[in-house]
Parts: structure tokens; C-alpha cells; sequence
């Protein structure tokens, strides 16, 4: 067997493993790397303005197409750099893998040049990580890596290889399969637990659908299961952020987003089902509001493949641990072979039509300013024209407003930083997407200050003629830090105003896109229309706006009833107790 050196057994392996694309930037410590790549045309490497940007390209690629991300980042700072986007990737379940380089294994901790200690920066926000200190273990190791990534509940590992690993030789051959000695998700079901599961959802008055990323994760046959079973029962469906297009927007049996900034119907059918099926989410604290006033009278179902999320925050009655393609093709079957019905939930429904009556997401009309919701309203309509539809987000108010007001009846269309919360992963997102969906229109909904997280990356769309879209919605304010100074710091706006912006429109020039402003209401909609049909990358800066706030919103340390609809409820609702706690 032909010996090889440890560059091109690791990108040997890539090719195996069908990785098609690398996002990376190159360094002193992964050059042995890069050389390999130079005679290894069947990947594409993507050249990043910063080795964040890299990470997040690696998630929006990971999101949008269900394969695993890759990054290849030099030591040091490469590997520094790199931190926010694997945490962020961890945090939201992202199959990436991230490549590092290293000083030689003989100069490890003695200070050397760009030297850092990557496996113990990472090893806390990260699903497994590696220093590899021979060749002979390098293949083997990159295959794990890869299994551990997108196996169970996906995340990100971060393999760390010395230079001098890079260089030394080695025999490599292509594994014919790949088994993990100790690391077996569980994927299928007890079929006790599920028996139990089909058995209180068909004695259920009051069931809700509670679902998230983990349906999207678990591929689209978990998306198609979720409509089936929903239509099998008749029961609303609601969703984290993380899970938006699991479920159709356009189906009556949609509730919308619940949460911090969910609908009010969401969260207060939430609160008052006798029954809750949550698939594949966490009970994450921005939808659980205070716990102890968290749908007090309800039984719990928590079907996840992530045995450490069960009662982790909220005790449940029933646990099942499995896939979630898995477990609902399990309960749809068993449903149907025993024979149950949709159960009359004609009072239930309308109770939830009446809490819709308040229309949550109203927002107020205007022929003087552009209204951000509205903006988001006839982005939704303008796009439905294209055949395939991708919205990436920045993190703040544009975010939520894009949540709310964007219908997604498909998965893997909705990429957005949840539990992070990063400033500065929209754009880098919509270049990985528009990287894996070259046919897709992508556009990323953006604010004026977290846009500049990562804006260099428009060097990296200019290069590779990505026409990825950037709609802004520029209110010159951070503004849900804004948002959060007016309600519970009695607006004292302390460093949230953005005077000194730059004029986007020539900015986006001055990479080689197209730049449009619109300024006013009777603009928007011609603008938007614009920003589709103009080819390649285009920037829009759209003026909305200065002091909207976003609401629902549920305030920090509030019940998940406690809903603000409007600035007048401020003082109102808002109890002592979470006044205290914000």
C-alpha cells in the first residue's frame, strides 16, 4: 500500500466522505494542507474574509442541504477566530467539521508562534473534539469525526492536526464501513414509549404540537411525518424559531412561532393544553418564559434523540428517545393500526381562534415611514414568485419581524442563529446556502449594525459571481438592544444608536454589487421586485422605521402568558418580579 503524507490522506478522506466544498482561510500551519488541495480539483475550496465567516458559511451550507459543513482554518487566531461559529453551531445542532492546524508536535506548549491550544479552547463547545499526533491515526479519526457530526443530534467536531503530522507519511486506504466502538445514538424507539405516546394523544381534549430544529434535522421524511401525523389528530402545531418550515405556515393547522416574540395564540395554547408533544426541541427558556408558570396543568411527551435533553429544564411525563423520522413513523403507524380518529376538538379550536382574534401581529399601516413588519410582508409576497426560496437572518429585531411575517412551508429554508443568538452569522449563512442551492434565490434579512459583524464577506460573494441577496432593514439602531433600553431602562439608550454608518449603497458598489436604497413606503415594493430580478449579488439598504418596536414579547423573567401586544401593556403586565429580574 502506497504510503501518503498526512495533507493528502486528510483530503483523501474528504473525497471519500463526499465532501464537495471546504470553506477556509490559509495559514502557516495548514499549508501542507492547502498544497493538496492545489491537485485535488474535486473540491472546491472557498476562499473566506475571516475565519468566522467560514463557520457560518459551513452552518447556512450544513442548513440548507442537510450535508455536513467543513472549515479548514490555520492555527493560532485561525483557530480563535473560529470559536463563535462552532458555539453557534453546537448550540443549534450544525453538523460541521472543523479542520485545524497546529505547531509541530515537538513545540506544543512552549509558547511557539500562533500556537494555541485548540482542543482545550473547544472541548466545551464543541459535540467531540481531536488532536491527531500521527499520521497513522489520521484517517481513522477524520472518518469518526464525520460519523460523530451528523449521527444522534448533530454538532460540530473540531479536528486538530500539527504541521509536522501534516508532512509525515503514511499508508491509506478507504474504510469499507465505519462502526463507533462506544458512540450508538439511540435512533429507534421503545416501542413501549410509543404505545404510550399514540395512547394519551388519542385521549388528549387539548393537544399541541410543540417541534423544532430536531425535526429538521432528523431530514425531510420528518417534515412529511409531522404533517401526517397533524392531520391524523387534528391538533395545532406550533414551533421554535429553529424549527419554522417543519410545519406549513399556510395550513389552518398552524399556530405560529411560539416564545418570547411568538404569537399570542401559540404561547396561550401552550399554556392551557392538556397535552403537550414536544418534538424535537428543548424547552429552551425564550419559549418556556418563567418555569414555574409554564403550562402548569398539561402531560409532557419529549421525543428527542438527545437523551441529555430529556427533563433537562422541564420534567416530563413521557420520554422517547429516538430519531424523530423514527419515533412519529412509529406512532403513525401504531395509530392506525389500533384504529384511532381525529378526537372532536371542535371547543379547543375554538378557543385558539379566539385568542387568534387578537391578531398579534398586527402592526400599524403608514404612508410616511416603511414599517419594518410591512417590509417583511412584501418581501414574503415578491418572493414567492421564485422557485426555490432561502431567508437567512442577522440576530435582533429584523430577525424576529422575519420570523413572524415570512411564511415557510418547507424545511431547510429558514436559516437563523437560535440559540447563540450571533450577531454576524446571517450573511456568511447566505453565501454557504447560495454555495449549496446555486439555483435558489437566497436572500439574508439583515439590521444595519449586525450586518457589519461580517460584512468583508462581500469580497467572498464577489469572487465566486454568488448572487446572494442582502436585504437591510436599517432602523440606525441596534435595535433590540434599543427595544430592551426603552422598555426596561426607562430609554436610556446607552451606545445603541449607529451615527456614524456607512452608505451602504456605495459600500456595495464598491465590492462590485448592486446597491438600492428605498426610502419610503411608495418605493418598496418596486425596490424589493428590483433586488429579485437584478443578477448576481445585490445589497438592499431599506430606510424603515427608527423606533418600531417588535412585539409579542414576552418580557425576561415573565410567565409565557405575559404577552406585550403593544408599548401601552408595558407597565401593565410586566409584574414586579420581572421587572426586578430584567
Amino acid at each position: 500500500m502506497a504510503e501518503k503524507s498526512g495533507a493528502d490522506i486528510l483530503v483523501e478522506c474528504l473525497i471519500d466522505l463526499g465532501v464537495e466544498v471546504v470553506f477556509g482561510y490559509p495559514g502557516g500551519a495548514v499549508l501542507p494542507i492547502y498544497d493538496a488541495l492545489f491537485n485535488h480539483p474535486k473540491i472546491r475550496h472557498v476562499l473566506v474574509r475571516h475565519e468566522q465567516g467560514a463557520t457560518h458559511m459551513a452552518e447556512g451550507y450544513a442548513r440548507s442541504t442537510g450535508k455536513p459543513g467543513v472549515v479548514l482554518v490555520t492555527s493560532g487566531p485561525g483557530a480563535t477566530n473560529a470559536v463563535t461559529g462552532i458555539t453557534d453551531a453546537l448550540m443549534d445542532s450544525i453538523p460541521m467539521v472543523v479542520i485545524t492546524g497546529q505547531v509541530p508536535t515537538h513545540l506544543i506548549g512552549t509558547d511557539a508562534f500562533q500556537e494555541a491550544d485548540t482542543v482545550g479552547i473547544t472541548r466545551h463547545c464543541t459535540k467531540h473534539n481531536y488532536l491527531v499526533k500521527s499520521p497513522n491515526k489520521l484517517a481513522s479519526v477524520v472518518h469518526e469525526a464525520f460519523h460523530i457530526a451528523i449521527t444522534g443530534r448533530p454538532g460540530p467536531v473540531v479536528i486538530d492536526i500539527p504541521k509536522n503530522v501534516q508532512i509525515a507519511t503514511a499508508p491509506y486506504s478507504k474504510p469499507q464501513a465505519f462502526e463507533h466502538a462506544s458512540y450508538r445514538p439511540q435512533t429507534k424507539a421503545d416501542p413501549a414509549a410509543i404505545a404510550s405516546a399514540v395512547e394519551m394523544l388519542a385521549a388528549a381534549e387539548r393537544p399541541i404540537f410543540y417541534t423544532g430544529g430536531g425535526v429538521i434535522n432528523s431530514g425531510p421524511e420528518a417534515s412529511a411525518l409531522l404533517r401526517e401525523i397533524a392531520a391524523l389528530t387534528g391538533a395545532p402545531v406550533t414551533s421554535t424559531l429553529m424549527g419554522l418550515g417543519a410545519f406549513p405556515a399556510s395550513s389552518d393547522q398552524w399556530v405560529g412561532m411560539l416564545g418570547m416574540h411568538g404569537t399570542y395564540e401559540a404561547n396561550w395554547a401552550m399554556n392551557k393544553a392538556d397535552l403537550i408533544v414536544c418534538v424535537g426541541a428543548r424547552f429552551d427558556d425564550r419559549v418556556t418564559g418563567r418555569l414555574d408558570a409554564f403550562s402548569p396543568d398539561s402531560q409532557k411527551i419529549h421525543i428527542d434523540i438527545d437523551r441529555s435533553s430529556i427533563n433537562k429544564t422541564v420534567d416530563v411525563d413521557l420520554a422517547v428517545i429516538a430519531d424523530v423520522a423514527s419515533a412519529l413513523a412509529d406512532m403513525i403507524a401504531l395509530w392506525k393500526d389500533r384504529g384511532h380518529k381525529a378526537a372532536d376538538l371542535g371547543e379547543w379550536w375554538a378557543r385558539i381562534d379566539g385568542w387568534r382574534a387578537r391578531n398579534s401581529l398586527a402592526y400599524p399601516d403608514s404612508r410616511e415611514e416603511i414599517m419594518p413588519q410591512e417590509a417583511i410582508a412584501q418581501l414574503y409576497k415578491a418572493s414567492r414568485s421564485a422557485k426555490d426560496v432561502i431567508i437567512s437572518t442577522e440576530v435582533g429585531q429584523h430577525q424576529m419581524w422575519a420570523a413572524q411575517h415570512f411564511g415557510f412551508d418547507a424545511p431547510n429554508k429558514w436559516l437563523t442563529s437560535g440559540g447563540l443568538g450571533t450577531m454576524g452569522y446571517g450573511f456568511p449563512a447566505a453565501i454557504g446556502a447560495q454555495l449549496g442551492n446555486p439555483d435558489s434565490l437566497v436572500v439574508c434579512v439583515a439590521g444595519d449594525a449586525s450586518i457589519q459583524m461580517n460584512i468583508q464577506e462581500m469580497g467572498t460573494a464577489s469572487q465566486y459571481r454568488l448572487p446572494v441577496k442582502i436585504f437591510i432593514l436599517n432602523n440606525e439602531y441596534m435595535g433590540m438592544v434599543r427595544q430592551w433600553q426603552e422598555l426596561t431602562y426607562e430609554s436610556r439608550y446607552s451606545n445603541s444608536y449607529s451615527d456614524s454608518l456607512p452608505d451602504f449603497v456605495k459600500l456595495a458598489e464598491a465590492y462590485g454589487w448592486t446597491g438600492i436604497r428605498i426610502e419610503g413606503p411608495q418605493e418598496l415594493e418596486a425596490g424589493i421586485r428590483q433586488m429579485i430580478d437584478t443578477p448576481g449579488p445585490v445589497l438592499v439598504d431599506c430606510r424603515v422605521a427608527k423606533l418600531t418596536n417588535c412585539f409579542p414579547m414576552i418580557p425576561s423573567g415573565a410567565a409565557h402568558t405575559d404577552m406585550l401586544l403593544d408599548p401601552s401593556q408595558v407597565e401593565g403586565i410586566m409584574s414586579d418580579e420581572a421587572k426586578a429580574l430584567v
